[in-house]
């Protein structure tokens, strides 16, 4: 199961955007990177309808990239993307809304298993102020 199309970062501008503006936390394996999204929507509803407080932001949307620089197998790149989207998909109901991220693999995480990026990742969404709870 993919993460759903509302969670998802697709545009170059985005990424660009994140890499420019954006704030950075780094692991061993992997670098998180950030941004908080402005709030487009109207802060009023409709006459006779109330917004809970997190349905005014735009849900939290994720990128990962990845080069050749960590496999020059598309199989084992792919293999790590599937693992952090995996791990994504747990963790959405305590990502904090109105997010932008980017999970750039570094060299050396080809070598990682599915814990290893889970703990490093939780740890990183953490120190960032995106999980709830931290």
């Amino acid at each position: 199961m993919a993460l759903p199309q509302s969670n998802r970062l697709k545009h170059r501008r985005d990424f660009q955007t994140i890499y420019q503006k954006g704030i950075r936390r780094s692991g061993r394996y992997l670098t998180l990177r950030g941004l908080r999204q402005r709030n487009n929507v109207v802060d009023t509803p409709p006459l006779g309808k109330l917004l809970p407080l997190d349905e005014s932001k735009p849900p939290t949307r994720i990128g990962i990239s990845i080069s050749q620089k960590v496999s020059k197998k598309a199989v084992v790149r792919n293999r790590i993307k599937r693992q952090i989207r995996a791990i994504f998909r747990q963790f959405l109901p305590r990502l904090s809304p109105g997010w932008q991220l980017v999970v750039v693999v570094r060299p050396g995480a080809d070598e990682c298993d599915y814990g290893q990026i889970l703990r490093e990742l939780e740890q990183l969404l953490a120190e960032a102020e995106v999980l709830n709870g931290h």
